[in-house]
């Protein structure tokens, strides 16, 4: 069984970096993908995902320190669900990505410069299940 995901995207916010109670960094990213097509009529059609990525230990720490909103990245991991309970008692669901790899893709001539990192083996802590990360509702940020 296979479970990858590789996306190239924008940052649409800064890395929000925080840490374990016992000391691990957990980074979430907002990472936006885009696809553009024509469609019948020849009208040009764009349509933008947002993805919520979820970034562990040292690579975390990468992100949270040398990513900015707007930098383009590279993203590999696999899917995550996690199921929780609104205020209501009813069941929600959220789909993230848990990131192993992390790469600058936007070039060093830019205001952001360039570089990636690798993260080593994923600890064995859960990624915390955040309530109301499932949708953003804004508007595209770039």
């Amino acid at each position: 069984m296979i479970n990858k995901v590789i996306l190239v995207g924008n940052l649409g916010a800064d890395p929000e970096l925080r840490y374990t109670q016992s000391g691990t960094a957990v980074a979430t990213l907002r990472v936006a993908t885009n696809r553009r097509w024509k469609d019948r009529d020849g009208n040009q059609q764009d349509e933008t995902e947002w993805h919520r990525v979820i970034v562990w230990a040292q690579t975390a720490e990468f992100c949270g320190n040398y990513l900015s909103k707007g930098m383009k990245i590279y993203v590999e991991g696999r899917l995550h669900t996690n199921k929780w309970q609104d205020q209501s008692g009813n069941d929600r669901y959220t789909t993230e990505i848990i990131a192993q790899t992390i790469q600058n893709l936007t070039p060093k001539g830019s205001e952001f410069g360039g570089g990636g990192f690798e993260e080593p083996p994923m600890p064995d802590e859960p990624s915390g299940g955040m309530p109301g990360g499932d949708s953003t509702g804004e508007d595209v940020p770039f």
